[in-house]
């Protein structure tokens, strides 16, 4: 290379360094005003600001009481002991609910169409003095409310207190 293409090359890259360097002092962000930082800031309502003593404490005081084990041990831990315990125990009390659901009707027949999607069923009295006929969803004696019919059972609702009870498909006896 010449002597006057090194000048040149000289002259091409101390104005480039000129350039930018003016740039980037320029382009600077201008510095941040605490101002503007004082008038974003909100505090929050709060009534009372002052440390909880007492729920720190009481954080401070739990204790893990789970079951320690290694985490990298494939094996598992043996079940926890039952404590002793001096008294003999006695079988739990089993709390009585309310009474058994009683329908005063027999399920004594049902009929469908010829799919068997839509069903109806056949309730008599238990003194066979009132017959009704009923299919899902409608309600029989004024009581009870027809949940489900297939062919051998009629699961049905008690409107006013929603116990359910299951009649079952009764045979005809021999006087018909």
């Amino acid at each position: 290379m010449s002597r006057r293409n090194e000048l040149i090359l000289l002259a091409v890259l101390v104005f480039i360094l000129v350039v930018s360097f003016y740039y980037f002092s320029r382009s600077s962000p201008a510095p941040s005003v605490p101002v503007a930082v004082e008038d974003r800031f909100a505090p929050l309502n709060v009534d009372n600001p002052a440390l909880r003593l007492d729920i720190l404490k009481r954080f401070l005081a739990l204790q893990y009481k789970g079951v320690h084990r290694s985490i990298f041990s494939a094996t598992l831990p043996p079940p926890p002991t039952p404590p002793p315990s001096a008294t003999p125990v006695a079988a739990p009390l089993v709390p009585s609910g309310p009474p058994p659901l009683t329908v005063d009707a027999k399920y004594f027949g049902y009929v469908s169409d010829l799919a068997g999607s839509h069903r109806r069923a056949f309730f008599a009295t238990s003194n066979n003095e009132d017959v009704y006929i009923a299919s899902e969803g409608d309600t029989l004696m004024g009581r009870f409310r027809v949940v489900r019919l297939t062919s051998t059972t009629a699961d049905v609702e008690e409107v006013s207190s929603g116990r359910r009870a299951t009649l079952v498909l009764e045979e005809a006896g021999p006087n018909g």
